[in-house]
């Protein structure tokens, strides 16, 4: 009997997307076997049920991809059991928590805005902006999302609890704590680049925490789509996880996030996202709940209001929690004080809603706890226990925040104690689980570490926009000793780059001891992906090298890989600074003539003071610089003025500045500037005078 195979993947060895590695797969786990005249059913093909994946109407064709009808179960819902005899937990049918992850730039807070749309959370002649959940001004500014950010939606009688999460590997802190809350995700992936860095990290967590996942394949309408080799890729992904058969049976979603479509089928998009919602109810099992048991919430996020004070945001595991109760907050089995819960409020549509009575399973906000953190249980008053506390990875870039001691000091900033500074920087620890802060070698230093240098600037950009003046110095790893062995983090860079710019990019990332592991074209659209393992230390200012390489147009995506042997010496910089030795203020007389020695950072009129960086030198080591120096004045008068010609200022963004500068450099940091200055604690390495 000829027979046809039905999955989310097509097992094609001919297919020239398909990697031997799933086909190999599917054979070693033994799935089916077949003969020259029937198929053998030993046990369900990756956990669907003989009737529901094969059919006996058509001729057999490995490569052939059939469409899911709707009414198929996926093997993750039919797994759950309603009621768990072992913990007597039951299962809540009527709300789905779930959080949308991808990495960074795959549409995840687009395809919100359309979800949120379709469910008529807004009026019909409400205006409503691009990124809704973008609230932040810098996430409107960056294009990037930092935060992680609740809302909900009402399908079909469920309520949908949706958690919007950042797509960057340095917010993979907010990733991981969102996962407590959820019991499935979206995992967004473009339908062009496949799988990329941040899509690996988030995957694996959410494997790691059991949860069921639908692959949703975003903007399915760009011209050089390729949904076979990315649903192959994704499902390959999983494997390499060691996903469970259950997990490895992912519905695939196919959508265009800014057109509100999804389908089932690349080429059969339905007119709006239905078939998305239907598979969250299908797919994305009830929170799994102890309705009589004892309270239990762990708070997984804290926001501050300046009425309400401190806010705890967390799913309710257990019992009821009720407006005016009286609890216990727990650190551990031996560290509880008492609290009582001023305000409750649950998530409806977009925005908080007050209620009275929330039920175990749902997400909700507590106010009223003042001293409340992050991992912490809000419990029964009498009979409460801790539920396990929130772990995250360490970080692995560290810098140091100082006081301001340049002659401006107190210009334009409103806090520039050591105290201010402080106070603000253990204030940040309280809802940035991923952060460290640490005393330093001085009473007015701190070290602040993150998992990536963007991390620590969106802090340092986020106090400068509060009134914060300070100074930091360069990014610097985190190194480890293990058995007497120096061991430095190493991350995997993706490097998207036009095929006629790739030398020039190779050859940077070879000089920063970078090893490539993969490289393969990306489409129609002439651009080479290139894969590299390389330390953290060589990825320091290498973000501006390569788009001064490839004339602006590479894209460069990295995330967290391992701590591996120490590289060597790392040469990141070849260029010294121009350095000003007076303090004044510019002249263009003077910059006619600085501007000869490399690029400046200033034009004239600019208050400048000695030892501040103006600008890069065109050779190794620094150059002094009088750029206040002015023209002579004579008694004897000149026939014709002279015309000075400038060249433009470079202008260098924060994040532009801490990339530049290097071990015996600061930046210092004001609400209205940023400048660069030599470090006075280090001897200067002058390569001479001007």
């Amino acid at each position: 009997m000829d027979m046809a195979i039905c999955s989310h993947t097509s097992l094609s060895t001919s297919n020239p997307y398909i990697s031997p590695r799933i086909v190999n797969y599917a054979a070693n786990r033994k799935s089916f076997s077949f003969s020259s005249s029937s198929f053998k059913f030993k046990k369900p093909f990756f956990g669907c049920t003989p009737p529901l994946c094969f059919s006996t109407k058509a001729s057999f064709s490995l490569g052939s991809r059939i469409p899911l009808q709707k009414s198929i179960k996926c093997s993750v819902s039919q797994a759950e059991t309603t009621t768990d005899k072992r913990a007597q937990l039951t299962r809540r049918n009527d709300v789905r928590n779930i959080a949308i992850v991808a990495h960074v730039d795959h549409g995840k807070t687009t395809l919100v805005d359309a979800m949120l749309k379709q469910a008529k959370v807004f009026r019909d002649n409400q205006f409503v902006q691009e990124r809704i959940m973008d609230s932040n001004d810098l996430e409107r500014e960056r294009g990037i999302t930092i935060l992680s950010k609740n809302t909900s939606i009402t399908f079909n009688d469920t309520k949908i609890n949706i958690i919007d999460t950042p797509g960057h590997s340095d917010f993979g802190g907010e990733v991981e704590r969102i996962l407590n809350m959820v019991e499935g995700v979206l995992l967004v992936v473009d339908s062009v680049e496949g799988p990329m860095p941040q899509t690996r990290f988030v995957l694996k967590k959410a494997l790691e925490f059991g949860h069921a996942v639908i692959v949703v394949v975003n903007k399915i309408d760009r011209p050089s789509a390729r949904p076979d080799y990315v649903v192959n890729s994704t499902f390959e992904l999983f494997i390499e996880l060691n996903a469970s058969d259950e997990q490895c049976d992912f519905q695939v979603i196919y959508a265009s996030g800014i057109k509100g479509k999804a389908g089932l089928s690349p080429e059969n998009l339905a007119d709006d996202l239905g078939p998305l919602f239907e598979s969250i109810l299908r797919c994305i099992p009830g929170p799994r709940i102890d309705r009589d048991g004892a309270l239990q919430m762990l708070a997984t996020n804290i926001e501050y209001d300046e009425h309400k004070g401190r806010i705890a945001i967390g799913r309710l595991h257990a019992g009821i929690l009720c407006r005016g109760m009286d609890v216990r907050i727990c650190t551990s089995e031996d560290e509880c004080r008492f609290g009582r819960v001023r305000e409750l409020f649950v998530y409806e549509k977009f925005s908080r809603v007050p209620a009275e009575i929330v039920e175990a399973g749902d997400i909700c906000a507590v106010c009223g706890i003042d001293d409340i953190q992050i991992g912490e249980t809000i419990a029964d008053k009498s009979s409460g226990k801790p539920l396990p506390s929130i772990q995250v990875e360490e970080p692995t870039v560290k810098m140091a925040f100082s006081i301001n001691t340049s002659p401006f000091v107190g210009r334009e900033g409103k806090y520039v104690t050591s105290r201010n500074i402080r106070d603000r920087l253990y204030r940040e620890l309280e809802r940035n689980l991923a952060m460290k802060v640490e005393d330093g070698e001085t009473a007015d230093t701190f070290i602040v570490s993150g998992r990536g240098t963007l991390h620590i600037t969106i802090l340092i950009e986020n106090m400068r926009r509060e009134g914060y003046e300070f100074m930091v110095g360069p990014p610097k790893v985190i190194n480890k000793k293990v058995n007497d062995k120096l061991l430095e983090p190493y991350e995997i860079s993706t490097v998207e780059v036009r095929e006629e710019y790739m030398g020039p990019v190779v050859e940077l990332l070879g000089k920063r001891r970078g090893q490539m592991f993969d490289m393969q074209g990306v489409g129609s659209e002439g651009t080479v992906l290139l894969k590299y393992k390389i330390p953290t230390r060589g990825l320091l200012g290498l973000r501006n090298a390569i788009l001064t390489a490839s004339r602006g147009t590479a894209i460069l995506h990295t995330i967290f890989d391992g701590y591996g042997s120490w590289a060597g010496d790392i040469t990141t910089r070849d260029q010294g600074s121009l350095v000003a030795f007076e303090d004044g203020t510019s002249t263009s007389y003077a910059l006619a003539s600085s501007q000869e020695r490399g690029h400046l950072f200033i034009g004239p009129g600019v208050d400048v003071y000695k030892g501040q960086v103006v600008g890069i030198h065109q050779r190794p080591g620094d150059l002094s610089l009088n750029v206040c120096k002015k023209k002579a004045a004579t008694n004897v008068r000149s026939n014709k003025e002279q015309t000075v010609v400038l060249d433009t200022p470079l202008d260098y963004s924060l994040d532009d500045c801490i990339e530049y500068i290097q071990e015996d450099e600061l930046v210092e940091v004001t609400p209205k500037s940023i400048r660069m200055c030599k470090n006075p604690k280090f001897a200067k390495k002058s390569g001479g005078r001007s």
